[in-house]
């Protein structure tokens, strides 16, 4: 059970949080910190957990919480959102600063970063408000010696007036020393010699008045002194959170109220009005924060961040930025299409052997022509086509992209994409989810949940599949091969492979920002909403985990998904293409049908059914127009893309196809699994729908314009 505050309500905050004690001795420990200073590397340094610790902002966006056994007491520890403030300006500054008033924590750590304590100070004042049972933990430490900095602990351990502990969470140096502060905290009432943040007059007179009132409705549940400033500054988050957790409804206590508008007219004649109210007490964080800094922190080279300001002129400049970003996303496409073929060719082979062998178990049974057809033609053929084709771009793609995350570059992106999503009435943070989706369109749907605003959220779920996932490569790089870099030979080709597929890729980042600004005036409009950005200092990757954690949390995930949804899509698929009516297949029944359509947007029937029937999983697609055009009953692959470019123009193919086939695999609803996870994040049935139609009629009017505008002017 959660320990919470006396209120008719706890029970919702237990279910809400999700946390269960042990036992009644158990201790609760809230993790806080800003982003970026290691907080998710403290935690699964203690509990074990594999928390992704990526070096961006806004990451953690849900409580995780993990037992840790220490000197034979149980602690729980709650890695909250990181943040920047508790200002609740955010859903990550209000879910810390719920957690850390409602939630109880017998002690609040909150991480701070070595290299830059003055920035992050800020937060520890603001928590020092709320309660005064407080650890700091001074992270990165290891990297503030090497870059000559200094910090001298016992002083601002008495400054802050709580205890001060310097840690290096990546390699376990002092997380005992934590503990022992965390142990000796959580087994006292209260710290009463914390530090106190004194405002101007005028506000320390208001203050003063409409705390006496609260003092006698909360009776000390809450910090008096806090949550009067947060009345008068009017915060209605709290509010809300008062009357959820707490079921205390201030806004009907009259007394307060009214106390509450005198001072405010009070302060009003001082000339202080809302706005300059926050501003006075912001100001006053940061004049303490940086006045503390100044007494405990010590440089030996005062320019220890140069390299990183020279490296970011480059990369995040108006000139260079986007030309880099380019150039490296060709790079990390050449990587991956040139590693991904001797293993997809050697799954495939393994996967295949064991087909053989299972058809020879089939017959030694013999079991009717048709169970075989079902279980291995049909089902275990796709499944392996998903994995043989899936599996090895993904466990090259995404430790790439994971390494990118480590390093810090990740956010550069951001920087640069972030007045073009501005432009486009999106948020900045959709560059790193659109990133993602170049993995997984899945996992990009996941990552949504780091923007805050729920309007920018669904606009930014809605054009995720605007960017090509890994299981629409194969079908891209096997069309590019094919019609557009076969004349040229030897390593040169993969190079310019990569180099269209990059311009393709171009394409969808260029839709997405349109689709994005073409919702934001109509079904979704608003105003982009501010975030705050912090460029973390460029660090050296932890290969190991990072490959580790790119197999286990993502890769595998995502092909576990689409291996759900490809099982039954081969039953379909065997079934179609074996049942006749009349002297032709379901499947071909369906392509004659859709066929006149096909053709007006450069398609024909068999290709349009390919990509109904791939639903599932997008990797299919090529297998079932071979199947369609050989008409074998199950799907398979020729021995060499030559023999594949040969059957396809036998069967019509012309390069304008091959456009616009290229076109819709990039402008086309949602795989399955996809679909699937936007239900789940949005739980609507209706934004589900928008996400598979939109990108659909996007699809279908672009190839429907390039398909006959090439044949009005006679190019085909």
């Amino acid at each position: 059970m959660v320990k919470a505050y006396k209120s008719t309500n706890s029970n919702m905050l237990e279910e809400e949080l999700k946390i269960n004690k042990i036992n009644l001795d158990d201790k609760i420990i809230a993790l806080g910190g800003n982003p970026n200073v290691g907080k998710s590397t403290v935690f699964n340094s203690l509990t074990g957990l594999n928390q992704h610790t990526g070096n961006w902002p806004g990451k953690t966006v849900t409580n995780a919480h993990g037992n840790y056994l220490y000197k034979d007491n149980n602690f729980i520890l709650v890695d909250i959102p990181g943040t920047y403030s508790l200002m609740a300006n955010s859903i990550e500054e209000e879910v810390a600063r719920d957690f850390i008033c409602f939630g109880n924590p017998d002690t609040t750590v909150i991480v701070v970063d070595g290299t830059c304590l003055e920035r992050n100070l800020n937060l520890v004042l603001q928590t020092l408000e709320i309660t005064s049972k407080v650890v700091v933990c001074v992270n990165l430490m290891d990297e503030a010696k090497r870059k000559g900095i200094s910090i001298n602990l016992d002083k601002l351990s008495k400054e802050l007036g709580v205890p001060v502990v310097g840690t290096s969470a990546l390699h376990g140096d002092g997380l005992n020393h934590l503990m022992d502060a965390v142990l000796e905290v959580s087994s006292k009432d209260s710290i009463p010699n914390t530090l106190s943040v004194i405002y101007d007059e005028p506000i320390e007179e208001a203050l003063g008045e409409v705390q006496d009132i609260i003092k006698l409705k909360f009776q000390n549940t809450l910090n008096s002194r806090w949550l009067a400033l947060k009345i008068i500054d009017g915060d209605k988050t709290l509010l809300t959170s008062i009357n959820k957790y707490l079921n205390f409804d201030l806004t009907k206590e009259e007394d307060i109220i009214k106390k509450v508008d005198e001072v405010r007219e009070f302060l009003s004649k001082k000339h202080i009005d809302s706005d300059t109210f926050r501003d006075k007490v912001v100001s006053k964080l940061v004049t303490i924060s940086e006045s503390i800094s100044n007494e405990v922190v010590s440089f030996k080279n005062k320019n220890y961040n140069n390299n990183d300001r020279k490296i970011d002129k480059y990369l995040t400049s108006k000139k260079f930025g986007i030309p880099i970003m380019i150039l490296l996303l060709a790079i990390v496409f050449w990587i991956t299409i040139t590693g991904a073929n001797v293993p997809s060719q050697l799954i495939a082979k393994g996967l295949f052997w064991i087909e053989d062998k299972l058809t020879i178990f089939f017959t030694s049974l013999g079991t009717p022509p048709f169970v075989h057809g079902v279980l291995v033609l049909g089902i275990y053929r796709t499944l392996a086509w998903v994995i043989s084709v899936m599996l090895p771009p993904m466990a090259i793609f995404f430790p790439l992209f994971t390494l990118l995350e480590d390093l810090g570059y990740l956010p550069r992106i951001a920087f640069n994409l972030d007045n073009y999503f501005k432009k486009s009435c999106a948020c900045g943070k959709q560059a790193l989810t659109m990133c993602m989706g170049f993995g997984c369109n899945a996992a990009g749907i996941i990552g949504c949940r780091i923007i805050d605003s729920p309007r920018e959220r669904l606009i930014a779920i809605i054009t995720n599949n605007f960017v090509p996932c890994n299981g629409r490569f194969p079908i891209l790089i096997a069309i590019i091969t094919m019609f557009f870099s076969s004349a040229i030979f030897g390593p040169f080709q993969s190079i310019v492979s990569a180099l269209i597929l990059t311009a393709v890729i171009i394409l969808g980042v260029v839709m997405t920002l349109l689709i994005s600004k073409f919702l934001s005036k109509t079904i979704l409009k608003g105003i982009p909403s501010n975030f705050t950005l912090e460029l973390p200092p460029y660090r050296k990757p932890q290969v190991g985990k990072v490959i580790v954690r790119s197999i286990f949390d993502r890769t595998l995930f995502v092909l576990g998904r689409a291996v759900m949804v490809a099982a039954p899509a081969g039953l379909i698929i065997w079934v179609m293409a074996n049942i006749t009516v009349g002297d032709l297949s379901i499947l071909t029944h369906c392509a004659n049908f859709f066929d006149p359509f096909a053709r007006l947007i450069g398609l024909d029937g068999y290709i349009l059914m390919a990509f109904i029937l791939g639903f599932p999983a997008n990797e299919i697609v090529i297998p079932i127009i071979i199947m369609s055009y050989m008409s074998t009953g199950s799907m398979l692959e020729l021995d060499s893309l030559v023999q594949l470019r040969t059957l396809l123009i036998s069967n019509g193919w012309t390069s304008l196809t091959a456009v616009c086939v290229m076109l819709f695999s990039l402008f086309h609803w949602p795989c399955a699994t996809t679909c699937l996870t936007i239900r789940k994040e949005t739980q609507s049935f209706k934004w589900t729908m928008v996400s598979f139609l939109l990108p659909t009629i996007t699809g279908i009017i672009i190839c429907f314009i390039v398909a006959n505008t090439a044949r009005l002017i006679g190019l085909v």
